[in-house]
C-alpha cells in the first residue's frame, strides 16, 4: 500500500509540474509591431552590453525549461568572448551579425551572417560577435537557466 501511495504523489506533483509549465506558456502570436522592445540593460542570457535592447519571448532564461529571447544590437557594438551554461540556437532576423567562436575577440574568425542565417552556441562554448554599420536583430532558443560567463572577467560590462 504504502509504494502506491508514494508512486500516486509523485504522479499528481509531476501533473502539477505540467499544468504549471503549460501556465506559463500560453498560446500566443505576434507581429513585430506588437512586440514592445523594453529599455536597455542586462538580461540574463544575454552579454549585458550597453545599448542592448532584449526581450523574452517565451519562458523565462532564469528559470530551468524552454525560453526565446530577441536582442536587437546597435550599430558598432563589439561583444567580448564569453559563454553561457545551456545549449543554445540562435537566427539572425535582420542586419548583418559577425560570429565566432574562442576564448578572445578576434575579428579574422568572425563569419558574417545575414539576415536568416542559423548558427549554434553550445554549452560553456566560449564566442563572440560584433555589429559593424548597422544594428542586428537575433532571436535565442535555449533551455535554462541560463548564465553568461566572461573569459576575461574585466570584460564582463556589467561590472564596469
Amino acid at each position: 500500500m504504502r509504494p502506491l501511495f508514494v508512486t500516486s504523489i509523485f504522479i499528481v506533483i509531476g501533473g502539477v509540474a505540467l499544468l504549471a509549465q503549460n501556465a506559463q506558456t500560453p498560446q500566443q502570436r505576434l507581429t513585430p509591431g506588437e512586440i514592445k522592445w523594453p529599455s536597455t540593460g542586462p538580461v540574463v542570457g544575454t552579454s549585458g552590453v550597453a545599448g542592448m535592447q532584449t526581450i523574452s519571448l517565451k519562458g523565462d532564461p532564469t528559470r530551468p525549461g524552454l525560453y526565446t529571447i530577441r536582442f536587437r544590437v546597435p550599430p558598432n557594438t563589439k561583444i567580448m568572448a564569453h559563454s553561457h551554461k545551456d545549449d543554445r540556437s540562435g537566427v539572425v532576423l535582420s542586419g548583418v551579425w559577425y560570429f565566432g567562436y574562442g576564448r578572445e575577440f578576434n575579428e579574422a574568425a568572425l563569419k558574417q551572417l545575414p539576415a536568416g542565417s542559423f548558427y549554434t552556441e553550445p554549452p560553456a562554448a566560449d564566442h563572440f560577435a560584433m555589429t559593424k554599420d548597422q544594428e542586428a536583430i537575433v532571436e535565442i532558443t535555449g533551455y535554462g537557466p541560463s548564465s553568461t560567463t566572461y573569459v576575461d572577467p574585466k570584460n564582463e560590462p556589467t561590472k564596469k
